[in-house]
């Protein structure tokens, strides 16, 4: 039995050109090469399996070859490499630069890969300092790493460094296909974009799975097969599921996740699998930006038409739906609830029934569907407003259906929303809370046929006190108090109040509405109103503590102060 070789190993680059998805640094290690321009130390960084070792061996390779050694030459005696991860003490690195003053016995340098470098303890890091900053002529340092973050800032500064990206889906899924035909396996252009999106950017990963997934269906390497081997949710479920969104198919729906639960997939990848198909779908819609698709040239195809049945305001209202889904789902209790939900709230955005269409009318639409009638909302004139021919047809026509039925067009009501948000505990919330209640049952019915009465600044003084008067039977004495200290002042229909400081004001604020409500009704006018400011010298009059309460009393008879020094008396 042959001994098998993993294809990440049987397919590992030999030159630059052969590296996958990192053109950038092989054409600048290229060049640097030619030119003469390589530094001593560098340092390849970025996510697992993109190729920082392979382009380390290669540029390893190619700086001591000089064109005359044989094809299968590798210079094994002059590459090293060290795992940092087992050999990161400072006697570790003390042996490394001890052999680093020994010149190479073949070609011209001598090339140290330090693997995983940032593994390296704090000592270990300082004793490397000089060694790295001036190394020998002939020595060459190549430190490889995925978390540069964790390299102190003087190696780093010693270095050369090339940031490597993740592979591409689209350059993951091209070598695939050339290992694909290199095999001899016959595969579908979708089952290799799965196992590239997989992957997620890291060839060795795409290389991994490929093998695993050719050991499991053969030389026929199908979309199901990956599917089903990698335990992935096909695109299929996402494109049925939409079609029932769509078609507003709730039990269907319900019944199908439960098929996918059924499976042993999770709810959570199921909901964030949907947003992301929205956004594809939403993608598709527009020709500028299908190339942001990143599927197979059949599931493109696909998109597009599913894209057509959903329209743009339904699709971003469907991403922000299962997004607020997925953001939920950790911390829910009932988390299947949470996602059925979700899906039935999607399938009811394009759901137009009679609760949609009957907004409008009294009688409800199915009653007049019954009857064989389609109702026409009518504009009634306004007051003196000339009536055309048209509209003396229409109302003439459509009066006879009202009659029938009595349909009447209820009164309109205007709501009056102070939008401002505000903490719920202090004085400011509970006012605009007072004032929120007050302008909500400001309905205007007619604006015209509220009375307006004329009335002097003496009747309302009178009512005034009235209602002080009722209060105060009615046991609210603080509210008598506060009222009670100034008179109101009328200008036309606002009456103007000063008050000593800002806790009177917001408290007659508060209870203003059956304040107004009294006064409107009593004096047969609704377009009063209330203007309360703060007056500070106001305040100075009235006392609060024993001190000013002494001194007030001593103004009105000074004999009290004789009283006082008599008997030798605190305040």
């Amino acid at each position: 039995m042959e001994h098998f070789v993993v294809s990440a190993r049987k397919y590992r680059p030999q030159t630059f050109k052969d590296v996958v998805g990192q053109q950038a640094i092989t054409n600048t290690l290229l060049n640097a090469i030619d030119n003469n321009h390589l530094a001593q130390a560098l340092l390849f960084t970025g996510p697992r399996g993109v190729g920082k070792t392979t382009c380390a061996r290669i540029l390893a390779k190619m700086i001591n070859s000089d064109g005359s050694e044989a094809a299968e030459e590798d210079f094994a005696f002059n590459i090293f490499e060290l795992d940092a991860a087992s050999n990161n003490s400072v006697d570790d690195i003390r042996s490394l630069t001890d052999q680093v003053r020994i010149p190479p016995q073949i070609g011209k340098y001598k090339v140290y890969i330090i693997d995983e470098v940032h593994m390296l303890s704090q000592a270990a890091f300082n004793a490397f300092l000089k060694t790295l900053e001036e190394p020998p002529k002939h020595c060459i340092f190549i430190l490889a790493t995925t978390e540069k973050h964790k390299i102190i800032p003087t190696i780093l500064s010693r270095c050369q460094i090339f940031d490597f990206k993740r592979i591409t889906v689209k350059d993951a899924k091209e070598y695939l296909k050339y290992i694909a035909e290199e095999q001899e396996i016959n595969a579908e252009d979708d089952a290799l974009h799965i196992i590239a999106q997989k992957a997620d950017g890291a060839m060795r990963d795409a290389l991994s799975i490929f093998d695993r997934v050719v050991s499991f269906s053969g030389k026929n390497l199908t979309r199901q097969a990956v599917t089903e081997n990698l335990n992935v949710l096909d695109y299929d479920t996402y494109f049925t599921s939409t079609d029932l969104i769509l078609e507003n198919k709730i039990p269907e729906l319900l019944i199908q996740f439960n098929n996918t639960l059924a499976k042993g997939f999770d709810g959570h990848h199921f909901i964030a699998g949907l947003a992301s198909h929205f956004r594809d779908l939403l993608v598709s819609k527009t020709e500028e930006t299908i190339a942001l698709l990143e599927v197979g040239n059949q599931t493109k195809q696909k998109y597009l038409e599913q894209s057509r049945k959903a329209s743009q305001a339904f699709l971003i209202q469907g991403i922000n739906l299962a997004n607020d889904c997925d953001l939920k789902y950790k911390t829910s209790k009932n988390q299947r609830l949470l996602v059925e939900l979700c899906l039935m709230q999607l399938a009811s955005i394009t759901f137009d029934g009679e609760k949609k269409n009957s907004r409008h009318y009294i009688i409800p639409a199915s009653y007049f569907k019954k009857k064989g009638i389609t109702p026409v909302a009518v504009k009634t004139p306004k007051k003196n407003q000339e009536i055309s021919s048209n509209t003396k047809e229409e109302l003439s026509e459509h009066s006879e259906v009202a009659e029938k039925f009595q349909v009447k067009e209820p009164p309109k009501i205007i709501l009056k929303q102070d939008n401002k948000r505000r903490s719920g505990l202090s004085l400011s919330s509970i006012k605009a809370k007072k004032e929120h209640q007050i302008k909500q049952m400001e309905v205007v019915v007619n604006e015209e046929e509220l009375p307006k009465d004329a009335f002097t600044e003496k009747a309302f003084i009178t009512v005034w006190n009235r209602y002080i008067e009722k209060i105060r039977k009615d046991g609210k004495h603080n509210l008598a108090s506060i009222l009670a200290i100034d008179t109101p002042k009328v200008k036309g229909t606002v009456a103007h109040l000063e008050f000593p400081n800002a806790t009177n004001k917001v408290e007659v604020e508060r209870q203003q509405y059956e304040l107004l409500s009294y006064i409107r009704k009593a004096l047969n006018n609704f377009d009063i109103s209330l203007s309360i400011t703060i007056n500070e010298i106001m305040e100075k009059q009235y006392a609060y503590t024993t001190v000013e309460k002494f001194e007030k009393l001593k103004e009105k008879n000074p004999s009290i102060d004789i009283l006082r020094k008599t008997f030798d008396l605190d305040v």
